[in-house]
């Protein structure tokens, strides 16, 4: 297990040794949030990394990575515990064949942790020979607001209350990183209890540093030109701007068909690895996509 950053300085140093090439905001919010405590509420556009955030955490300090994926419907049987109720029939009935019952018993040992179902929200909680869990609970904007509410025991006192058996409480808090895309607005209770962070997309410059690190072998003009040509999408009025996840999908595709710069024919024929939506698509295809390399290029040529 790998301690804790020292400074926000070993911050940036520790995400860059699994290429998280971060700005030294988020590393200070990182930093703050290890050094106190207190869970990390990351939000920003879909792509550009917030999840990797709590991947590389768990990764470079050794910890296990919990990861609750919320969805619609995402209720307390799936999040934090349920009992495992075939099992508890089974150890029922063979009581009562051996013999009478104790009831009062009976109860409490078939409500005990060994017919107990643990989902990530309590497994967060439980000790950790290698150190307190990463917990990550991504696309909290997915869930409902319910869910969200119930939430704010687990983030206040690190616990959660199981009627049959009382309050499960963590003996060291896990490192709790909290992410949404912002499709709804997350109460303020939950914020409150949270120091928060705006992930944007990087600067060109960054951007390439991320690029080359993550795609290996790939030309130096060839990812300057993905670079240039994705942040220029990102100004056009499109349904879905494409994030740093698919810059990266994109160059390892481009290096794939061995590509060392741009071509507008290879550009409209792999537009479907950078953006997800038909109707975007369509409208860069062909002469378009053709224009937006030629324009880029010239930029290129003029900043020397």
């Amino acid at each position: 297990m790998t301690p804790l950053p020292a400074s926000i300085d070993a911050t940036l140093d520790l995400l860059a040794k699994a290429d998280y090439l971060a700005d030294r905001s988020l590393a200070t919010v990182l930093f703050l949030a290890l050094r106190m405590g207190r869970p990390i509420f990351l939000e920003g556009e879909a792509g550009v990394g917030k999840t990797e955030i709590a991947k590389v955490l768990a990764a470079t300090l050794g910890r296990r990575l919990i990861r609750l994926q919320c969805y619609e419907g995402l209720d307390v049987a799936s999040a934090v515990y349920e009992w495992n109720y075939a099992a508890q029939m089974i150890a029922i009935r063979l009581a009562e064949v051996e013999g009478p019952v104790d009831r009062e018993r009976l109860t409490h040992d078939i409500f005990s942790r060994s017919f107990l179902i643990e989902r990530p929200l309590l497994q967060a909680l439980r000790p950790d020979a290698g150190g307190a869990p990463v917990l990550l609970i991504d696309e909290l904007d997915r869930a409902d607001e319910a869910f969200e509410a119930f939430l704010l025991e687990v983030l206040a006192d690190f616990q959660v209350t199981i009627p049959e058996m009382g309050t499960v409480k963590a003996a060291e808090p896990p490192v709790v990183v909290i992410t949404s895309n912002r499709t709804r607005e997350i109460h303020d209770a939950l914020k409150r209890r949270c120091l928060y962070h705006w992930v944007d997309y990087p600067d060109a410059a960054r951007e390439i540093a991320i690029v080359r690190a993550k795609v290996p072998g790939i030309a130096t003009l060839l990812s300057e030109e993905i670079v240039r040509f994705v942040q220029a999408l990102r100004r056009e009025d499109l349904f879905k701007a494409p994030g740093v996840a698919e810059t990266l999908d994109w160059a390892t595709a481009l290096t794939e068909l061995d590509a060392v710069a741009l071509d507008p024919a290879m550009v409209s024929d792999t537009l479907g690895v950078l953006l997800k939506y038909q109707d975007d698509i369509a409208r860069l295809q062909g002469s378009p996509a053709a224009a937006l390399v030629e324009r880029l290029r010239a930029d290129m040529a003029a900043a020397g």
